[in-house]
């Protein structure tokens, strides 16, 4: 059996950001177009309340938040080129769609829209939204770009579809040289007749991620960072 023996990661505060993918209402709020798939994953970890505790302890001390978006804009779906199972259902469903890049109407409220309990954590000066991922990871956006602006090496990661955006996200940052911990239980995933989408994921992220933390243990990493920032 595999022995899980990496070191401790020891957060620095200059250095360390929180990371979220995907905080959308398709995916995190009833009735969202895909909320049905992952929902008894999200009420078995409480996944969307984890979040929001996430949130709290990185507005608390000042740790900078950078949120990676998926959206679907009319010129997404006109791709020729064949896509994957995931992909193809979302496009089907109308999953994450804006009806422009370059306008918010109809943004506020939908399904491509924040939850409205994210918003206060979100709308300030230490969140960075970034352009939007296009199929699950950070190849297709400028997050990794923007990490590497403000200085960051180290990585708090979560997002509500743990063995797809979440670890494909995962998997760009270590290849990018981040350390990467992974909140196991502010994130979750579907099933289907392979199995179960969150284990698979809790069992790649424990043989590649720095560190697999519960919400509890990660707010209280975050939180001493802010102490030893404040005594300092």
């Amino acid at each position: 059996m595999f022995d899980h023996t990496s070191p401790a990661m020891t957060l620095k505060r200059e250095t360390t950001a929180l990371v979220f993918t995907d905080l959308h209402n398709d995916f995190l709020t009833p009735g969202g177009k895909a909320f049905g798939l992952i929902e008894e994953s999200l009420a078995r970890n409480d996944t969307a309340e984890n979040i929001e505790r996430l949130l709290r302890a990185a507005k608390k001390v000042g740790l900078k938040v950078f949120v990676s978006p998926h959206y679907c804009y009319p010129h997404d779906h006109a791709w020729v080129a064949p896509l994957t199972p995931i992909e193809d259902l979302g496009h089907r469903i109308g999953l994450l769609n804006r009806a422009s890049a370059l306008s918010g109407d109809g943004l506020e409220g939908s399904g491509a829209d924040f939850p409205d309990r994210y918003k206060p954590y979100l709308l300030g000066k230490d969140t960075i939204v970034t352009s939007p991922h296009k199929v699950y990871g950070a190849a297709t956006n400028d997050l990794i770009l923007q990490l590497r602006r403000y200085r960051i090496e180290q990585i708090i990661l979560a997002g509500p579809v743990g063995n797809l955006c979440v670890e494909a996200h995962m998997r760009d940052f270590i290849e990018h040289g981040f350390e990467v911990a992974m909140a196991r239980d502010a994130t979750a995933g579907a099933r289907n007749e392979e199995g179960d989408g969150y284990e698979a994921a809790l069992i790649n992220w424990r043989f590649m991620a720095h560190a697999l933390w519960s919400t509890a243990e990660t707010v209280r990493r975050i939180e001493a960072i802010g102490t030893v920032s404040a005594a300092a």
